[in-house]
């Protein structure tokens, strides 16, 4: 190339101007002559001999991707599981960081109108295949101001916050999604009303601790996450999570835990069910 590049794509757009028509190369006046770039000129061939030279080419391409993606999948199996997990982990890292970079709470997911909902649909029954006493059901929270043990709390406590309506779309990591009427509390306004200290993450946990979540502080406190405990306009099923589960556009259905009975507030990055070494899932899981 030349030291001033920008001189010589001048030197072309006077040309273009000047013919009133593309220039193609040719003679003196051709872009690669203009911008002085490095070029590698074949013999001249009839179109018989140009079509066999490519054809070998791609041959030749072909079998070096197939040799390529051959020796990935090898050195995949041959990798230990703590390499893997590392790999992907720090693929789950980047992509954590990417997502983190473009969220705002004043983005908000598209919400549709009632003839829009999606029959009902039952997916992963983790922590909430016991039987579960409706009436006996307590919420522990950790991680309080001013509280050395946890907080027990009610259904008509998580009731008595602000209610909060919305109709959204789960989407499930394994491709399929559902539109979903929710209604519950905001999780914005359940911390604001009991004043957590640790704010940097939330772990979230079945009652018998089967299967648990981890939110980042600022995915949580999005407008649109609530703890729900009515879905489509009826109290929610014990297969969807009764009697409080957490509702969420902004990520994929296995964050969003069901039958929840414990919310613990910490500065330490959580542990979370699909993430776990050998389930091979993103910690974040957001969309």
């Amino acid at each position: 190339m030349s030291e001033d590049p920008t001189t010589g794509v001048e030197h072309i757009r006077e040309l273009v101007a000047d013919k009133g028509e593309s220039i193609w190369p040719g003679g003196d006046e051709n872009t690669a002559n203009r911008l002085d770039e490095r070029r590698e000129l074949s013999v001249p061939m009839d179109d018989i001999t140009a079509r066999q030279r490519m054809s070998a080419m791609s041959r030749r391409g072909f079998l070096v991707g197939g040799v390529a993606a051959v020796a990935g999948v090898l050195g995949w199996r041959w990798m230990s599981p703590e390499t893997r997990y590392k790999l992907l982990n720090g693929a789950f890292r980047f992509n954590e960081r990417v997502s983190q970079f473009f969220y705002s709470p004043r983005r908000l997911a598209p919400e549709f109108p009632p003839d829009r909902i999606s029959p009902f649909r039952v997916n992963g029954m983790w922590g909430i295949k016991a039987p579960i006493d409706l009436d006996g059901w307590r919420l522990s929270v950790g991680g309080l101001a001013g509280r050395s043990e946890d907080l027990v709390l009610t259904l008509d406590d998580i009731k008595r916050l602000p209610r909060v309506e919305m109709i959204t779309e789960l989407k499930c990591i394994e491709g399929w999604s559902v539109i979903v009427r929710w209604a519950g509390a905001r999780f914005a306004d359940f911390a604001a009303a009991y004043q957590p200290t640790l704010t940097e993450y939330v772990y979230l946990s079945t009652p018998d601790e089967e299967y648990f979540v981890g939110w980042d502080m600022p995915s949580i406190l999005h407008p649109q996450t609530l703890l729900a405990y009515e879905m489509n306009g009826a109290p929610l099923k014990a297969d969807h999570g009764a009697p409080l589960r957490l509702a969420s556009p902004t990520k994929y259905g296995i964050k969003l835990i069901k039958r929840i009975g414990r919310i613990e507030f910490t500065n330490t990055r959580p542990r979370d069910f699909w993430a776990q070494p050998g389930n091979g899932y993103d910690w974040y899981s957001g969309h």
